[in-house]
């Protein structure tokens, strides 16, 4: 994990900002935290560490990659049932009238700010590939908020917006499979699949089995829209997948294994010929998100 970029925590609960605000915290002591509101939109990213969140009368024991939610007004609270790890987390702090001002431009940048509102849904589970990618573009954010390149005001409004709709889009999708795939043909199906299922058995023979088609047949769809093979493009996308989690801080030999590379001579070739830079390299870079070749 980048530590440079980590905050010494506050018990400040009110925004110095106009907009928004974001903050890394890594404690393991921490002394009790007291029941309160705010008057902003709280966005919680977990990371590590035993932790149980109060929120109004309900209790949520959290879970690596775990997104919390906290509308303005909202009794909660953060119970830290053990110090033996470090308790880690972003913190975004969103300001209703910034909210207003994405509202005007699309409903789609608070569909989460809705849903908590309305149907008081709070917590929002991620697996590790969705978390990755969300960890990617916090870091992304945090990195430009810190730069002093030029354009530095206009790319931190972009990344925010981005990593606002990303969460957006994301839950909505997991919520409405219907609205999001209903009326697909079989190559949108199989693009679907293969990212919800990028740390599992993709061989075209697995793929066959799911969607009742040849794998010969699949092969062909894939090629006449992508001009890569089913191969080709599952290793894209995998290599894509390590890059966010090597942004994120996940130990290397890890990813290398969990998006199933068993050797890591056999990675580093793949990785290093898809972004031009090794696996460590990779980690100590400020970049955006890398572009399919």
């Amino acid at each position: 994990m980048k530590k440079k970029f980590q905050t010494t925590f506050s018990t400040r609960q009110y925004m110095l900002a106009k907009d928004f605000e974001i903050y890394y915290y890594s404690t393991r002591h921490l002394s009790k935290i007291e029941n309160h509101t705010h008057s902003y939109y709280e966005f919680y990213f977990f990371l590590d560490g035993d932790v149980t969140m109060i929120i109004e009368d309900s209790s949520f024991l959290l879970k690596r990659g775990d997104v919390v939610l906290i509308p303005p007004g909202i009794h909660h609270y953060a119970v830290i049932n053990s110090h033996e790890q470090p308790y880690r987390r972003f913190v975004l702090w969103i300001s209703v009238d910034f909210c207003n001002r994405l509202l005007a431009l699309s409903s789609d940048y608070v569909y989460l700010m809705q849903r908590a509102m309305v149907m008081k849904k709070y917590i929002f589970h991620n697996d590790v590939i969705a978390f990755n990618a969300i960890q990617s573009k916090v870091f992304r954010l945090i990195e430009e908020i810190h730069s002093d390149r030029f354009g530095h005001a206009s790319q931190v409004s972009v990344c925010v917006n981005d990593l606002l709709l990303h969460l957006n889009r994301q839950a909505h999708e997991r919520e409405n499979p219907k609205d999001a795939r209903s009326g697909q043909n079989l190559y949108q199906n199989l693009l679907y699949y293969i990212e919800d299922h990028l740390e599992e058995d993709l061989s075209l023979e697995k793929l066959s089995s799911v969607f009742y088609v040849s794998k010969y047949h699949i092969a062909h769809v894939f090629k006449e829209n992508t001009g890569l093979s089913v191969h080709q493009y599952i290793l894209k996308k995998r290599l894509s997948a390590c890059y966010h989690a090597i942004q994120s801080g996940e130990g290397i030999s890890g990813i290398c294994l969990q998006f199933g590379f068993k050797e890591y001579s056999s990675f580093y070739r793949a990785f290093k010929k898809e972004f031009g830079i090794s696996p460590r390299e990779c980690r100590h870079i400020n970049t955006h998100k890398p572009t399919q070749k």
